[in-house]
C-alpha cells in the first residue's frame, strides 16, 4: 500500500525543522539549494547527512567535487531560503551575497547561525534523492536565533 504524495507532504509538514542552505563548488561552478533534510549523524567522527534531489544542480557539484557546506539559517533569512529553493531564482541565488569560504572552498551564507564544511565520505541512492554523508572538517557558530519551518510557514522560537 502506497500513500499519495499530497498526503505524505501534508503529514511531513507537521515536522518542525530548521532551514539550511547547502552549497558546493567544482571547476569554477558554484551552486546552492535550500535543504530541510539535514541531520547530525555521529560525534566521532563528526558526521552529518543531507539529502539532495537528483535533479538539482547542487547535487551534481557535490558528486563531482565531493564537498559541501551547510549554512543553518537565522531568523530574518526567509528571503534567502525562498531564493535558494526557487528554480526561477536559480541563476541569481548568490547575487548580492558576500559569501566567505571555508577549507572546502564551498560558499558560506553570511549571517547564518552556523556553518559546517564537509567532505563526502559516503553516498546512498534513495528514491529521487541522494543521501550524502559528510565528515565535518570545519565549523562556525554565532548566537543568532535559528529560522524555523513548521506546517508550511516560517516560525519564531519563543523563549
Amino acid at each position: 500500500m502506497t500513500i499519495e504524495a499530497d498526503t505524505f507532504r501534508r503529514t511531513l509538514s507537521r515536522w518542525t525543522s530548521g532551514v539550511t542552505i547547502v552549497t558546493s563548488q567544482y571547476g569554477g561552478a558554484v551552486h546552492g539549494m535550500t535543504v530541510s533534510s539535514f541531520a547530525s549523524l555521529s560525534l566521532a567522527p563528526p558526521l552529518v547527512l543531507i539529502c539532495a534531489a537528483r535533479s538539482s544542480n547542487t547535487h551534481e557539484l557535490i558528486q563531482k567535487g565531493r564537498t559541501f557546506a551547510v549554512s543553518i539559517l537565522a531568523q530574518g533569512q526567509e528571503d534567502l531560503s525562498t531564493r535558494f529553493a526557487s528554480k526561477e531564482e536559480e541563476d541569481r541565488r548568490f547575487e548580492g551575497l558576500e559569501c566567505t569560504v571555508g577549507p572546502t572552498g564551498c560558499p558560506r551564507i553570511p549571517g547564518a547561525v552556523a556553518t559546517l564544511d564537509c567532505r563526502v565520505v559516503q553516498e546512498e541512492e534513495a528514491g529521487d534523492h541522494i543521501i550524502y554523508v559528510g565528515e565535518v572538517v570545519d565549523t562556525t557558530v554565532t548566537d543568532r536565533a535559528p529560522l524555523v519551518y513548521h506546517h508550511g510557514a516560517y516560525r519564531e522560537l519563543v523563549p
